[in-house]
C-alpha cells in the first residue's frame, strides 16, 4: 500500500467514526476560536487533534506523531468535503518520553507539524501567556474530532467541544479536568482517544488562547474509557521551546 493509500485509509477510518473523541460534547458557533482545531490521520490507521497556529503550523501531542509513520492534515472545504495536506516536518519536543506518556505520566507531550503548503482560510489560534497558574475550579474549553457517543461510529467526523474544570492539584506539569456537573464519579464530559493532541482554552482577556494540549483520558472512577478525567499538558514550561522550534521550521507565530 501506498503512504497516500494509507493515509486516505486512515482519513476514511477517523471520518467514519474508528477513533473515539469527545464524548457528550456540543458543536461550537462557527466563528469561535476553537474552530482553529485540526484533525490528523496517521499511515498507520491513527487519528488524533492538533490546533493550528499558522497556515502553515499545527500544535499536537506528540504521542501523535511518533516516528514510523507517516502523518497528514485533513481539511474541509465550506461542504465539509476532506481533503488530505501533505506534512513537511515534526518535530516533538525532546524532553518527551513516549512510555511515560502510555502510563499517564508527566513528560513533555508537545510537537509541532509543519505542513508542505499552507492551507489558506484557516482559522487560527494563539498561546496562552505563560505566567498563567492554574487552580483548582479554573474553567478551559477542550476541542477535538470523533465520537460525540462512545462506541457510536456514526457520530464521528465533527469538532466538538467541552467546558471542563481543573480538578486535584494542577500545577505546570499536568492538569487534570473533569466535568464541573459530574465530577469524574459518574459519566460526564471529557476527552477519548481520538481528542489527543487537541487545544485546551483558557480565557485570557476575553480571548480562548491555547493553554495546553489534550494527552490522556479516562472513563468514571478512574477507569478506562471516556467521561471521567481529561489529562493535560499545559504549555507554560513549553511555550518557549514551542515559539523558538517555529521559527526554526520556518513559520511565524502572533505571539
Amino acid at each position: 500500500m501506498t503512504l497516500r493509500r494509507a493515509a486516505l485509509a486512515a482519513l476514511f477510518l477517523a471520518y467514519s467514526g474508528c477513533a473515539v473523541a469527545m464524548v457528550g460534547a456540543t458543536q461550537p458557533p462557527g466563528n469561535d476560536a476553537t474552530r482553529a482545531a485540526v484533525l490528523l490521520v496517521g499511515s498507520r490507521g491513527t487519528s488524533c487533534t492538533g490546533v493550528a497556529l499558522a497556515h502553515d503550523l499545527v500544535l499536537t501531542a506528540a504521542h501523535c506523531v511518533l516516528p514510523g509513520a507517516d502523518y497528514k492534515l485533513v481539511a474541509f472545504d465550506a461542504a465539509r468535503t476532506p481533503t488530505l495536506k501533505d506534512v513537511a516536518a515534526i518535530a516533538a519536543h525532546p524532553e518527551f518520553d513516549a512510555s511515560a506518556a502510555l502510563r499517564h505520566r508527566v513528560t513533555a507531550d508537545v510537537a509541532l507539524v509543519r505542513l508542505a503548503a499552507p492551507v489558506s482560510g484557516a482559522k487560527l489560534a494563539q498561546l496562552a501567556p505563560a505566567a498563567g497558574k492554574v487552580a483548582v475550579g479554573d474553567r478551559f474549553v477542550v476541542a477535538g474530532y470523533g465520537l460525540a457517543v462512545r462506541g457510536d461510529g456514526k457520530s464521528g467526523g465533527t469538532l466538538r467541544t467541552a467546558s471542563l474544570v481543573a480538578t486535584g492539584q494542577p500545577g505546570s506539569l499536568q492538569v487534570r479536568l473533569v466535568d464541573p456537573a459530574t465530577k469524574g464519579e459518574r459519566p460526564g464530559l471529557g476527552a477519548c482517544t481520538g481528542d489527543s493532541g487537541g487545544p485546551v482554552y483558557r480565557d485570557v482577556g476575553g480571548t480562548l488562547m491555547v493553554a495546553g494540549v489534550i494527552s490522556w483520558s479516562t472513563g468514571p472512577k478512574m477507569s478506562d474509557g471516556c467521561g471521567g478525567l481529561t489529562g493535560v499538558t499545559p504549555l507554560a514550561r513549553y511555550r518557549a521551546w514551542v515559539v523558538e522550534q517555529a521559527t526554526r521550521m520556518g513559520s511565524a507565530l502572533g505571539r
